[in-house]
């Protein structure tokens, strides 16, 4: 079925944005445990501020020695406390082996994942990755520097490794759920925690205007706190306005944190609500998280969050305290409600609401992922967050782009429109929420972030909710 999908009313956004809050409002960035409270983000930050601002991955690693061999769900139970899943099982949770067996593979489409750094044996990860599970390599793999060189990894940087882990990631999973699209990594130069908002805005344009690719997933965070004001967002939306004219789809993640995001610099979070941006521009999609919950060989999905899982606190964490592991989600301080929003202004009120739909993202619930670049980890170890689901929903979107035809570009119109419809590929989440708790300041005192509970149909913590990919695929693609 072809349906009409409702254009989004573009006019104010392309002249910048609708700003609903004069002032980024100063708040405390909070360290976790028992560590000093950190900087306020001033209201009076420039422009220029913003387009030096830094964006940091939002990947989750499990510490410690990789493993020989991915483990199996009971072995992460017996061994951490904590489920853990192949991407088969990933594949079989969202209904994926049918359409591969239609041949729905992603074929003829290319998927670009931004990243900083690189990683300097992500194309030997990746083909390690896929012998384990007998997948085929994609049909092109390229790695771009398209704004500059990058720095020469060092596996002994942190910052440099953290990104590696991101890249390898989203890759190996953006792979799999669509094995016969092709990937673009374009890698970004970085200095300090990694690469600035400007980099971004310039590496999609580039990306955009040498039509490299149909979706773009972006799974690194920076948090609207950044920003106070119109003028300083106006100038970085430069390539999400590109991909918008081109029909090129744009994925953030939606964050790791709850109904607050972590600080604009400095370790520790917000002790308010914040949002992170580029997910709640509304030309970009936000991809939030869901934990998978496997009985007799059947998945179930709820709303992501571990704050208060005492094993993925210790696991991840070294603390038996709440530490916020949790999908992003809320209301937007910058941008209005776009039109495609207007069926769930009851949740939304006058702003922009993020996420917009989710995918597995559970640290309680981690995947495997393959790396090589860091010596004594060479092997699998388990990862999560929303730097998962993003490029998962990435492969999603591919499969839909070869059964269209087409790039889809903007979808989130299509997407609230099957939410009306109540279109049987979304499958709603309806427990779970996004509150988090973590201890900051000096003397130590628990925070915590009031969230929003997942619920049938919209929610501020799952969006339109998850998917069963065999319905949802052509559903999206308008089938």
């Amino acid at each position: 079925m072809v349906r009409s999908v409702p254009q989004v009313r573009i006019a104010v956004l392309a002249a910048g944005v609708a700003v609903l809050a004069a002032g980024g409002a100063a708040v405390t960035a909070a360290r976790p445990f028992d560590a000093a409270a950190g900087p306020a983000v001033s209201a009076r930050l420039t422009a220029s501020a913003g387009l030096a601002a830094q964006v940091r991955p939002n990947a989750i690693r499990l510490p410690g020695v990789a493993r020989v061999a991915p483990p199996t769900t009971a072995d992460c139970e017996r061994s951490q406390s904590i489920a853990c899943y192949t991407p088969d099982q990933v594949r079989a949770a969202y209904q994926l082996p049918p359409l591969y067996a239609r041949g729905v593979t992603g074929k003829g489409v290319t998927i670009v994942i931004e990243d900083s750094y690189g990683s300097p044996t992500i194309k030997s990860d990746l083909a390690a990755f896929d012998r384990q599970f007998g997948y085929p390599a994609p049909p092109k793999f390229s790695v771009i520097m398209p704004i500059g060189k990058v720095a020469t990894f060092n596996p002994h940087n942190a910052t440099m490794t953290g990104w590696a882990w991101e890249i390898s990631l989203d890759v190996e999973y953006a792979h799999a759920l669509a094995p016969g699209a092709s990937i673009v990594l374009a890698e970004t130069p970085a200095t300090g925690g990694g690469s600035t908002e400007r980099q971004v805005m310039e590496t999609e344009e580039y990306v955009v205007n040498h039509h490299l690719g149909a979706v773009i997933s972006q799974s690194f965070s920076g948090t609207e706190a950044e920003f106070s004001r119109k003028a300083q967002v106006q100038p970085l939306r430069a390539g999400i306005l590109d991909a918008y004219r081109h029909q090129v789809t744009i994925l953030a993640a939606a964050g790791d944190a709850g109904a607050t995001t972590t600080a604009a610099s400095g370790p520790g979070y917000y002790t308010k609500r914040e949002v992170n941006w580029q997910a709640s521009d509304p030309l970009v999609t936000g991809v939030g998280g869901t934990e998978l919950i496997e009985s007799g060989g059947s998945y179930t999905s709820v709303a992501w969050n571990d704050t208060y899982d005492v094993a993925v606190d210790k696991d991840w964490s070294g603390t038996s305290n709440p530490v916020p592991h949790a999908s992003g989600g809320g209301r937007s301080a910058l941008f209005a409600r776009p039109s495609y929003q207007n069926g769930v202004k009851s949740l939304t009120g006058a702003s922009r609401a993020v996420p917009d739909i989710a995918m597995s993202a559970a640290c309680n619930g981690a995947v495997s992922v393959y790396t090589s670049f860091q010596p004594g980890k060479v092997g699998w170890s388990e990862g999560c967050g929303t730097s998962e689901a993003t490029p998962e929903f990435a492969g999603i979107v591919a499969l839909a782009d070869q059964v269209a035809g087409h790039s889809l570009g903007l979808i989130n119109p299509t997407l609230y429109q099957l939410a009306a419809e109540h279109a049987p590929g979304l499958v709603n989440v309806t427990a779970g929420d996004n509150t988090v708790s973590f201890d900051a300041g000096t003397p130590a005192k628990r925070r915590t972030i009031i969230g929003y509970h997942a619920r049938p149909g919209y929610s501020l913590v799952t969006g339109v909710g998850t998917i069963n990919a065999r319905q949802f695929v052509y559903e999206l693609a308008g089938k």
